[in-house]
């Protein structure tokens, strides 16, 4: 069997681990092998920088900010995705590159164009086989982070022009890539959701 990538997109609370969970379930009720990961900190050295670019309590330069996690896309998609995709496994992977386009192309202001460029070169032009993007307005999710009760990461902890200017550029995104894209109202009950994510991915794999 082929390998085939999933990336799950969204803002944060949209549900994405959710989502990832329940279609690892999925797979493995088939007999594939399924390996979930996320980024930034799919691997050792991706978890160090995940700590900078969430946790790091001094200031880090947008550019900078977004330097990092393209160092780490691209040490994640050579020693982790690309072999289990050679395989013929399943990766469904928690944020990819239209996060960074999204986060640090739009949120920060750095362009979407040189945001996506500089992914593309990392990972030598890698793209998922489906993107996931789970959409919900930013006062909702919020609302939806604020109930979990947890610290906020530097992202999260952004201001909410930041985070429309995130939401308005994943729409964007999934609006000039419909093939790549399936986009989902993430205030639908987790079941709704999972039964379209399947839905789409057995279409996918024909």
């Amino acid at each position: 069997m082929r390998g085939i990538w999933i990336t799950l997109e969204g803002g944060d609370g949209s549900g994405k681990t959710t989502q990832a969970a329940l279609l690892q379930e999925w797979f493995e009720a088939q007999g594939r092998t399924v390996v979930r990961t996320r980024e930034p900190g799919g691997t050792e050295v991706g978890q160090l920088i995940r700590d900078i670019v969430l946790h790091h309590r001094g200031e880090i330069g947008a550019r900078a900010e977004a330097l990092l996690f393209a160092a780490d896309r691209a040490h994640h998609i050579a020693s982790l995705v690309r072999p289990a995709l050679e395989r013929g496994e399943v990766v469904i992977q928690d944020r990819y590159l239209d996060s960074s386009v999204a986060y640090q192309g739009a949120g920060r202001v750095l362009g979407a164009d040189e945001v996506r460029g500089l992914s593309m070169w990392a990972t030598d032009g890698a793209l998922p086989d489906l993107t996931v993007l789970l959409d919900l307005d930013p006062a909702a999710a919020r609302a939806r982070l604020d109930a979990d009760d947890k610290p906020f990461d530097r992202l999260e902890a952004e201001r909410a022009d930041f985070h429309i200017r995130v939401r308005e550029a994943y729409l964007a995104l999934a609006a000039a890539e419909p093939d790549r894209f399936l986009v989902l109202d993430a205030t639908l009950a987790p079941g709704e959701l999972a039964a379209r994510v399947r839905e789409r991915v057995a279409a996918l794999l024909g």
